[in-house]
């Protein structure tokens, strides 16, 4: 070692282009303007949004250097699934395609260039790499989370060219490569989606303002009734990634999409926003704005007004209301709204109970804060629904109040009726149940949870038929909701109260395929299993709910879920008990 040099654990990427040679001695020039082209628009900005270090460069090679194990995967799966669709009308021999290999290793970092076995070990992990495939150590499959690590292959122990010892390598195909969805139609009207913006003010724990300025015009966009705009959830499923503007407007079925960054210093902001027409590629406008974090709501009131005349120019000269949300006076409630919000949509018992005191903060320091009255009211409906409390009906007495709260404080508050419909709906008062949610879609169009909630209450109500076209919106305006799993699972509800038992099939096993589907998913899978006759199918079913809820029972659902009609609520508890779960 020389002097300065130092050892490090790291994430060490090498990567390589299948077959160079080849593709400069057919055409050198073009081999080179494309490998260009790759790197500028895809490899370069998913090394960067990903933290990773770009160690040194060759002709056809890369060498690259990540902190987090995670990180560099997540960054490889990105640069492969996007090379795959780069390449999806390149004829076969005119294709650029990567070997990559991961691991996890000791490195010694002497100025900007490492060595040791770390470097050695990922790059005989590339060279043993398929093309268009990624290849990692055990190690680094030991850190990957369920889903990811379900694309990989066990290839089983290797002996690799100078290296001591076998290594175990785990192998992600180029076929799984995740391939353009069938473009989604665009609806009659502007549609939009706002990607989250990029936190660049270098410190994590800013996270949640970037993420809420975001989540504001969203918001802000969505009381707009003649724009249609995909739910917050859906959008931030592109968090974390380099964003390929055309495929992700292909994937949502939107016409525009909002992207942006916050810079965060001092008493000051900065935001940048760019407008894309994502049919063209071409930008359609784009803004700076430097202002004092007093400002920020007049802001933000700003961004929305010029991206709506952007997109729809006669939108400016015509006569119209926003409703645009009241803010709180002060920002620092606002602030803490925002981070009981943040840990609100990871949905643990733990993040539910950080996010209730959070949101009790922002409401002592103002009390008439309509949306974190709302969203208070909402983490309670949470806490019962998954069985976090000991005494729901005094919780749900207690989100009542707080809905009612938020109402008062802003009754043109799409959130505070969503939030007042829920509880109405865990308490059996269907009629204000769905009389709420009706008005949060009035006050809020675009508003993929209230169409559900609504669906979930039709249910409840008797109107199983009116249910499935209302979780019908919510799956088109929400595509990739993480909690996606609870729309299609409520539309195989709905087809199992009208006995429409074999497409219920098809789309409860469809809800428990999306990621973290929960123990709901997996009950309702049961009974269709069981009315179907599938015992053996309804056995699993069952064994996996009570995996996810060990105390799941009939008597369960018989308590929690306010059917009206006796007809469709022994409907679903026979399908309980046919599949066998415990009274």
């Amino acid at each position: 070692m020389t002097q300065g040099a130092q050892r490090r654990l790291a994430a060490v990427v090498s990567a390589d282009v299948v077959g160079y040679s080849r593709l400069m001695g057919r055409s050198e020039s073009g081999t080179l303007a494309a490998l260009k082209a790759h790197r500028a628009e895809l490899v370069d900005p998913a090394i960067a949004g990903h933290g990773g270090r770009t160690v040194k460069t060759t002709g056809d090679g890369l060498l690259l250097e990540f902190p987090s194990v995670v990180a560099a995967v997540n960054c490889c799966v990105a640069v492969q699934d996007g090379m795959a669709q780069r390449n999806a009308d390149v004829a076969d021999d005119e294709a650029i395609r990567f070997r990559v290999g991961i691991h996890l290793g000791d490195v010694i970092a002497d100025d900007d260039d490492i060595f040791g076995d770390g470097v050695n070990i990922a790059a005989r992990l590339q060279a043993a790499a398929e093309p268009g495939s990624i290849a990692v150590s055990a190690i680094v499959h030991d850190y990957l989370d369920e889903e990811t690590a379900r694309d990989f292959v066990d290839l089983g122990e290797r002996g690799l060219k100078n290296i001591r010892r076998p290594i175990r390598i785990w192998q992600r195909s180029a076929d799984t490569a995740k391939t353009p969805a069938e473009p989604l139609a665009l609806p009659d009207k502007p549609s939009i989606a706002v990607l989250p913006f990029e936190n660049m003010s270098g410190d994590p724990e800013q996270e949640y303002f970037s993420d809420g300025i975001t989540e504001d015009i969203i918001t802000a966009l969505s009381k707009i009734r003649w724009i249609f705009v995909i739910a917050r959830n859906s959008s931030f499923a592109y968090k974390g990634t380099s964003p390929d503007i055309r495929r992700i407007a292909a994937e949502l079925g939107v016409r525009y999409v909002l992207e942006g960054s916050v810079r965060k210093g001092g008493t000051r902001v900065r935001i940048t926003a760019q407008l894309i027409d994502a049919a063209s590629g071409s930008h359609v406008w784009a803004e700076r704005y430097d202002r004092d974090l007093g400002d920020i709501f007049a802001l933000q009131d700003e961004i929305t007004a010029t991206l709506i005349a952007a997109i729809e120019p006669e939108l400016a000269k015509a006569e119209r209301r926003r409703a645009i949300e009241r803010p709180p006076e002060t920002l620092d409630a606002w602030s803490w709204f925002q981070r009981g919000m943040w840990h609100h949509y990871r949905a643990s018992k733990e993040d539910n109970a950080k996010a209730q005191a959070h949101l009790r903060r922002a409401i002592e320091l103002d009390p008439e804060f309509s949306r974190a009255l709302a969203a208070l009211a909402h983490v309670h409906y949470w806490d019962v629904l998954f069985g976090y409390v000991d005494e729901p009906r005094a919780v749900l007495d207690e989100g009542l109040s707080l809905a009612r709260r938020a109402i008062a404080a802003d009754d043109r508050e799409p959130f505070a009726h969503f939030a007042l419909g829920r509880i109405a709906t865990l308490l059996g008062d269907l009629d204000t149940a769905i009389a709420e949610l009706e008005l949060a879609i009035d006050l809020s169009p675009s508003f993929a949870h209230a169409y559900y909630g609504l669906g979930n209450a039709l249910n409840f109500a008797g109107h199983p038929d009116r249910a499935v076209a209302e979780i019908d919106r919510a799956i088109r305006l929400n595509p990739h909701d993480p909690a996606i799993w609870t729309f299609v699972s409520g539309r195989a509800l709905s087809l199992i109260l009208m006995q429409h038992y074999d497409e219920a099939l098809i789309w409860a096993l469809k809800g428990v395929r999306q990621a973290n589907a929960g123990w709901l998913s997996y009950a309702i899978l049961a009974g269709v299993q069981a009315e179907l006759g599938r015992k053996q199918d309804a056995d699993q079913a069952v064994a996996d709910t009570l995996r996810l809820k060990p105390d799941f029972s009939v008597s369960f659902i018989a308590e929690t879920f306010p059917f009206q009609d006796p007809i469709y609520r022994d409907r679903f508890m026979n399908a309980m008990r046919k599949a066998g779960f415990p009274e």
